[in-house]
């Protein structure tokens, strides 16, 4: 049996029997810490849809706030009004927005219409105030004339969404109109602009005339680069990890992933690309890049539990910006197994630095360097280990990274299937990563592939190895709002050279299992055994996965999964033993990725092995 959960240590607690809270969220329940109003006034509301076909209806009801905010009280009578009041615009803007022009919204308050009241209203307080909606949608609209002037002339306005007798919504005539100037952008044109946008319906026709009119401007490349709000990160810096470079041809695109890249560093809160609003006496359009530094340092603690390893903690103390140039210094410790034994020197120890400096050479290189000690003791083997290791990954492209580096690293196993044994290694590890996926942490398109080799030397025992991995994950929604995403993962791993598995580290074979591979089953329990019971490692492995994430609400979600692996001692794998495990999980949405909570059973249990596992985690499984 295997139960494991981890929390980040923060604002976590219970507030009452109806309501919890997790890193200050309400999961369920009502929240009673929430801002409280002066003069509190409560209201009900009786929206009357009777007439509304269902997609209006919807459409209506959840652009409503009084409805979505029924159980909040508004602040004085007169609140009550203005909030009637905003809601009609609302809700107004919705039937533009479903091409009903001729609608008209309706809103009373204690039983007067909302444009007869007072400008100071009083109504009793012995009960909540009573609200009432009712909506005359009107016939729905299409688009009659359409007239594309100034720059856009020459367009085609079907190209944009506009069509004679099609869609007339607002958002459509909107979109059509903010595209064009966009693509005008995206030819270089910085200063293009909408200079007129006249929409009349026609009641009697039912019709909206459209014309957009649109002033390209000059084309012009990118001019003088400007910084400023920072007050530790190096200007000079900035502007060279950017990558917007004098002379270059002005692109919207290119201006937002320099945006993206400089938030990622982690050491701005904020990052903001202004242009000019007018052109340099060269021609050229200045910009300047606003950022606003974040906390610099930090530190965290965690903790974990598994009915097999016991308790676990962790802690970690982090510099995002050591030398001013967004390099960034973390040190993290950690110490589990505490409850599993009562033997202070069987239990799991690990201490690690790690540097990391973007901009190392080139604008696209980052240079990482690391030391970490590790006191392993999984049942698979002792081991004892310190590892230093440096390397740099080049950004290829947006979605391509290479990375090379060497690593050295001393190992002392012992009390594994080939007893005590030392290993001092020295390793080139070498990377290509291809990344498409839409979020990192719950992508609904796109993929994942990776592959990589690390030729080693075991100097002991002169031994010369290599292992070569690779894996692939594919992620594609369903729905208009991708309320079903179906994901899946293949990796695989082989281990070529050496005369025997016990020349290479213990630390270094192949092993499955858990909530990073095949859940169901424990930690590394997947590996080849010898006769007495004791794993040996393998020399090469599969695994595949497949799950359908489905949201049941915007919130809350459950993932079917099945989980196949194989870990066999040949160099390639021969899938002699497949161990396959499934389950379901529960997602819950937060704005820092999605907190899993899984649970699955192996379909073909090792004897004395593992019956079930649960897992537990922030971010989607792969």
């Amino acid at each position: 049996m295997a139960v494991a959960a981890a929390i980040a240590l923060g604002p976590l607690y219970a507030g009452n029997a109806l309501a919890f809270k997790l890193f200050g969220m309400t999961l369920w329940g009502e929240d009673d810490t929430a801002e409280q109003v002066s003069d509190p006034v409560r209201y009900t509301v009786d929206f009357k849809t009777d007439n509304l076909d269902k997609d209006l209806k919807e459409a209506l009801t959840e652009s409503s706030m009084l409805v979505s905010d029924k159980k909040k009280p508004v602040s004085g009578d007169l609140g009550v009004v203005i909030k009637a009041r905003d809601d009609r615009d609302r809700l107004i803007a919705t039937l533009y927005e479903k091409s009903r022009y001729g609608g008209v919204v309706t809103i009373t308050v204690n039983g007067t219409n909302i444009d007869a009241l007072p400008p100071n209203p009083a109504f009793g307080r012995s009960k909540p105030v009573p609200v009432t909606i009712s909506v005359d949608p009107g016939p729905i609209f299409t688009l009659g004339k359409i007239s594309l002037l100034g720059d856009a002339h020459s367009l085609d306005p079907a190209s944009y969404g506009l069509v004679p007798g099609g869609d007339a919504g607002s958002l459509t005539i909107l979109k059509a109109g903010d595209k064009i100037v966009a693509d005008f952008k995206n030819e270089g044109h910085p200063l293009a602009k909408l200079t007129k946008r006249d929409v009349v319906a026609d009641h009697q026709t039912n019709r909206v005339d459209v014309a957009l009119s649109v002033e390209s401007g000059p084309v012009a490349p990118i001019g003088n680069v400007g910084v400023s709000g920072q007050k530790s990160v190096d200007p000079d810096f900035i502007k060279r990890y950017a990558r917007i470079n004098e002379g270059r041809p002005y692109s919207p695109d290119e201006l937002k992933k320099a945006s993206d890249r400089l938030r990622k560093l982690g050491v701005f809160s904020s990052v903001t690309i202004r242009e000019a609003d007018k052109l340099a006496p060269d021609g050229s359009i200045p910009m300047t890049i606003e950022v606003s530094e974040g906390k610099q340092r930090y530190f965290g603690v965690g903790a974990q539990y598994s009915t097999i390893d016991g308790f676990g903690l962790q802690g970690y103390w982090g510099h995002r910006n050591l030398t001013g140039r967004a390099d960034s210094l973390r040190i993290e410790g950690s110490v589990s197994r505490i409850g599993e034994t009562t033997d202070v020197g069987q239990l799991d120890y690990s201490a690690g630095i790690t540097y990391v400096r973007p901009a190392t050479f080139y604008p696209s290189a980052t240079l990482t360097a690391g030391l970490k000690m590790q006191s392993l003791h999984p049942d698979a083997y002792d081991a004892d280990t310190i590892t230093a290791n440096g390397s740099l990954a080049y950004e290829l492209s947006d979605q391509d990274t290479v990375s090379a580096g060497g690593e050295v690293s001393y190992e002392q196993d012992s009390t594994d299937a080939y007893g005590d044994q030392n290993y001092l290694t020295l390793a080139i590890p070498l990377e290509y990563v291809r990344d498409t996926r839409d979020n990192k942490l719950d992508p609904t398109e796109g993929y994942r592939a990776s592959i990589s080799a690390k030729p080693s030397y075991e100097a002991l025992g002169g031994t010369v190895f290599s292992s070569f991995e690779g894996s692939i994950s594919g992620y594609q929604g369903v729905g208009a709002n991708d309320n079903v995403v179906f994901a899946g993962k293949l990796s695989l791993g082989s281990l070529i050279g050496s005369n025997g598995i016990s020349d290479i580290p213990a630390t270094r074979r192949f092993y499955a299992g858990g909530g990073g591979s095949v859940r169901g089953y424990a930690y590394q329990e997947i590996t080849p055994y010898n006769s007495d019971g004791d794993a040996l490692g393998g020399r090469s492995y599969a695994t595949a996965s497949i799950e359908a994430r489905v949201k049941i609400t915007d919130k809350i979600g459950i993932v079917p999964f099945v989980d196949m692996g194989s870990v066999t001692g040949s160099t390639f794998p021969d899938f002699s033993d497949v161990r396959i495990g499934a389950g379901v999980g529960v997602r819950y949405a937060t704005p820092f990725g999605p907190i899993r909570l899984d649970v699955a059973v192996p379909l073909r249990k090792y004897e004395n092995g593992t019956a079930y596992g649960i897992y537990a985690g922030i971010g989607q499984a792969f």
